[in-house]
């Protein structure tokens, strides 16, 4: 289990249509693998916001504006999403379309992302990595694609030993980023 020497706020995003969904799996697993080091994780379903106001990008309305809040207090983003024909959800980029410029400077943010094949990874390199740049990532953490037979029981529910080292190793990388202050949980 990580455990660095500070206490984050963790907004963790789910880009996955699916309520029940490997990409959503993998976020689970991941904030569990933060543990007591997560002061608080607030847990964003994209798939829950009002599909009206992602589409037609309302970000004044209330559930939206919430949404973006979280993001904005947050020390640490997880995004997660599922690959769909080589990139990341739609249901993400349309969220992600409706953060401010800035939305992401000075935070910490771990890319994660499930897909039927290895070949999918290159999603997260040239798709994802690009746009959270855009929005002011400077600090990205090691980024975590999971094939979908890369899961014990195929179904999901918890990855393989090998995604797990690649997690706890993603995780490691919080120990080395500078801004953390030292706030004990």
């Amino acid at each position: 289990m990580f455990d660095p020497s500070t206490c984050l706020s963790v907004v963790s995003l789910s880009g996955s249509p699916a309520a029940d969904s490997r990409s959503g799996a993998l976020l689970r697993f991941v904030e569990r693998r933060l543990g007591a080091r997560a002061a608080q994780v607030t847990q964003l379903a994209l798939r829950e916001l009002p599909p009206a106001d992602l589409l037609l990008a309302r970000a004044e309305t209330p559930a939206i504006r919430a949404a973006i809040a979280a993001v904005r207090d947050a020390d640490l983003v997880l995004v997660a999403t599922p690959v769909y024909k080589a990139a990341y959800s739609g249901l993400l980029k349309t969220f992600l379309d409706l953060l401010p410029p800035d939305a992401l400077r000075g935070k910490l943010v771990l890319p994660l992302a499930t897909g039927g094949s290895p070949g999918h990874l290159l999603a997260l390199e040239y798709a994802l990595k690009p746009v959270l740049a855009a929005l002011g990532a400077r600090h990205l953490l090691d980024a975590v694609f999971v094939p979908d037979n890369a899961w014990r029981d195929r179904g999901g529910g918890e990855p393989a030993v090998e995604v797990v080292e690649r997690i706890d190793e993603a995780l490691r990388g919080l120990t080395r980023m500078p801004m953390l202050a030292a706030e004990p949980c």
